[in-house]
């Protein structure tokens, strides 16, 4: 089937989804969950293959690590889609209410955005997550991820896609595209997609960009920073240098470089690289840095560079400003943690630090979807508009204003005998 088909059967899909029963969306959330624990024998088998022919292809090993799909991530995929049927319905949500006049009620709704297309990275289990937060978002969605998945892919995309229209989602809701020329192909359909959200690089988002008239959620390099003030406690900043770092090194979200103040920096440079080698990380330094610690000097480039691996710049710095500055200069808008026990300059940061998320006191891995509640995320945004940081239900829903009158018309608001509005704020929901 060709790609401009498929937009148009998820077209007409999303006109359905729009107007969904909850329970209908969450009982379809549930026999997903079911397909895809009764099938996870078939799912691994897969995702081997995909394994074993991506390790022949030479695929980088942070991207290996990204697509393995074993029982375990199939458990916890399954976890994540229970803990969304949990989560209340964006769709139909009084957002407000105001009183024009006596009669006259205008009211603003959320609701579904319509079709949206998704371009991922390597990890299976995001094409489960997109999938379902467009289905309880009542949006159809379009998923291309990428080659090195393409037979973990299908196999999820068919069952998730059976199972919800076993439980009366309609037909076409979901849509896999397979090859690059179907996305070249998506950029042009902006009669039948209303977002499209690349998930990648800088230089991959601006390419979406540049070649769509569709309106565009930028997931951006996540060049995530951790900054340990002058007044941090020691044993915490390593805890959560560590975690940042080394939880899981091969996403977004996992610091890729690390400052230290100066007045600190004698103390607590040799513990983290301690505790960070044991991990297996290499530290690249500054100039002070390798003055303090023997490590391999960084480079200008390390300081904008996502890793994805086991690979950490670390930078001494003067004080507050100079690692705001930094942070401001190269990093990407999406994580930077503070360490400190001067609550005041945490808050400070965090004003300061122009991005997504921004952290006191925790480590940069809690930007997620699934840890902040949102049952789990299409992606992170880096924009600025609609949607920032983790990407759940709520950044799958817009509003629509709807009014409700007795016969009003504008007529009777205008001229020397005009009715004067009355603007009460109401506090009621959508009929």
């Amino acid at each position: 089937m060709d790609i401009q088909t498929i937009a148009a059967q998820a077209k007409t899909a999303a006109i359905q989804m729009a107007a969904l029963a909850t329970a209908t969306k969450n009982q379809a959330l549930a026999d997903i969950a079911d397909a895809l624990e009764s099938r996870k024998e078939a799912i691994v088998a897969a995702n081997r293959s995909d394994l074993q022919r991506s390790e022949q292809e030479n695929l980088a090993a942070p991207l290996l690590k990204r697509l393995k799909f074993d029982e375990a991530k199939i458990a916890e995929a399954c976890e994540g889609l229970r803990s969304m049927i949990r989560l209340p319905d964006p769709v139909g949500r009084t957002l407000g209410a105001t009183e024009l006049d006596e009669g006259l009620e205008l009211y603003r709704v959320s609701c579904p955005i319509g079709v949206i297309g998704v371009i991922f990275e390597s990890r299976p289990d995001a094409l489960i997550q997109i999938s379902c937060l467009g289905l309880k978002s009542g949006n159809a969605v379009l998923l291309k991820g990428g080659r090195e998945a393409s037979e973990t892919n299908r196999m999820l995309a068919d069952i998730i896609c059976r199972a919800g229209v076993a439980a009366g989602i309609p037909e076409g809701w979901l849509g896999l595209l397979e090859t690059r020329a179907d996305v070249a192909e998506m950029l042009d359909l902006d009669q039948s997609i209303d977002l499209i959200i690349p998930r990648g690089s800088n230089a991959f988002v601006k390419h979406i960009m540049d070649n769509t008239s569709i309106p565009v959620m930028g997931h951006a390099d996540g060049i995530c920073h951790v900054y340990i003030d002058r007044e941090a406690d020691p044993d915490m900043a390593e805890r959560i240098v560590v975690d940042s770092k080394t939880q899981y090194v091969a996403v977004c979200n996992a610091a890729e470089t690390l400052l230290v103040h100066r007045d600190i920096a004698d103390a607590f440079l040799p513990k983290v690289k301690a505790a960070l080698e044991a991990k297996g990380v290499e530290i690249r330094g500054c100039e002070r840095t390798t003055a303090i610690i023997d490590v391999k000097p960084a480079r200008e480039v390390d300081w904008g560079t996502e890793y994805l691996d086991y690979v950490l710049a670390v930078r001494v710095v003067d004080g507050f400003e100079h690692a705001v500055d930094h942070i401001n200069a190269h990093g990407s808008g999406h994580t930077d943690v503070i360490v400190s026990n001067n609550r005041a300059r945490g808050l400070r940061f965090m004003n300061a630090v122009d991005s997504a998320d921004v952290f006191l006191n925790c480590s940069s891995r809690f930007s997620d979807g699934f840890r902040f509640g949102l049952g789990a995320e299409v992606g992170i945004s880096t924009n600025k508009t609609h949607a920032r940081g983790p990407v759940g239900l709520e950044g799958l829903v817009i509003y629509q204003w709807r009014m409700i009158g007795t016969g009003q018309i504008v007529a009777d608001y205008a001229g020397p005998t005009a009715r004067r509005f009355t603007h009460r704020q109401l506090d009621k929901s959508f009929p």
